[in-house]
């Protein structure tokens, strides 16, 4: 039984007392009118008033005396199934605080299942991921990088996500210098999508992310971006979010990590003010370097 059984029974419950509270105040009401006529049956008797007439208005009183006794009767049933439903409303009651608390202990313990899953998973993807990396090259992680990348930027992203708007943010960054990883461009016909997209990652400095609907339910981005995260835990801040036609909600169901994290949005910004604000940050990125 769920809160709403009870619940239900509870307003079914209030409803019957009041239908009870309307009965037993008709009994009392019949109480009090008979007790009046009493009164009044009694006034009328006076000395001068006949033997029979008397007899008569007494046997009147008798009736009506009857009359109240079932009043009181009917009157004293009605409180005690009016009592005996109360007692079952407040039963009800407790049952449905206990429910109430149940179910919010079942909700809590359910949100938390999700996120140990979550994290579960998300520690068996990057354990293969690491597993196959090591099969691979041995004791040398795929990730490590020099400073003398090849690429100043890996574009992760949905294929569905192309056109226009990451073919726009690859132009734009690349009339204006910057050195782009970008599948169209790196991968020729017949290589191996795996090695090119490993190799891309390994000589990147910087990995940005096109999150959008089509980018949390592909495979392959949430391979591109494990090994992103991976370079990061190595060599510091790599990830850089774009959200593309996603809410917030969204990003937090996917990546709470992500979600946390500052972004910018195709939402209030064009391809260009992306382009320029990337640039900026390489600039600032290298100053820090210099100077340290």
């Amino acid at each position: 039984m769920n809160s709403s059984y009870y619940q239900n029974k509870i307003n079914q419950l209030e409803k019957e007392i009041a239908e009870l509270e309307k009965k037993i105040a008709a009994e009392s009401k019949t109480e009090a009118d008979k007790s009046s006529r009493i009164l009044t049956i009694q006034r009328s008797i006076t000395k001068y008033t006949s033997a029979s007439s008397v007899n008569m208005r007494m046997r009147q009183i008798e009736g009506l005396n009857r009359e109240i006794a079932r009043a009181q009767q009917k009157r004293a049933d009605l409180q005690k199934k009016q009592a005996d439903k109360r007692t079952q409303r407040a039963k009800y009651a407790i049952d449905l605080q206990r429910e109430i608390e149940r179910e919010n202990k079942k909700s809590a313990l359910e949100q938390k299942k999700i996120q140990e899953l979550y994290e579960q998973k998300v520690e068996a993807l990057t354990k293969s991921l690491n597993d196959a990396l090591m099969a691979k090259q041995s004791s040398v992680n795929l990730y490590n990088q020099t400073d003398d990348s090849e690429y100043d930027v890996f574009i992760s992203h949905a294929s569905e996500d192309k056109t226009p708007f990451v073919e726009e943010l690859v132009k734009a960054l690349q009339d204006k210098d910057v050195k782009v990883w970008y599948d169209s461009l790196s991968i020729a016909w017949g290589d191996s999508l795996r090695k090119q997209i490993d190799d891309g990652l390994k000589k990147s400095r910087f990995g940005i992310v096109v999150l959008s609907e089509n980018y949390i339910k592909k495979g392959w981005t949430q391979y591109e971006l494990d090994g992103l995260f991976d370079i990061e835990m190595a060599k510091g801040k790599t990830i850089l979010p774009i959200w593309h036609n996603i809410t917030k909600q969204q990003v937090m169901d996917f990546s709470p990590t992500l979600a946390g994290r500052k972004a910018l949005t195709s939402a209030t910004m064009t391809a260009e003010e992306i382009a320029d604000t990337f640039v900026e940050l390489i600039k600032s990125y290298d100053n820090d370097k210099t100077n340290h």
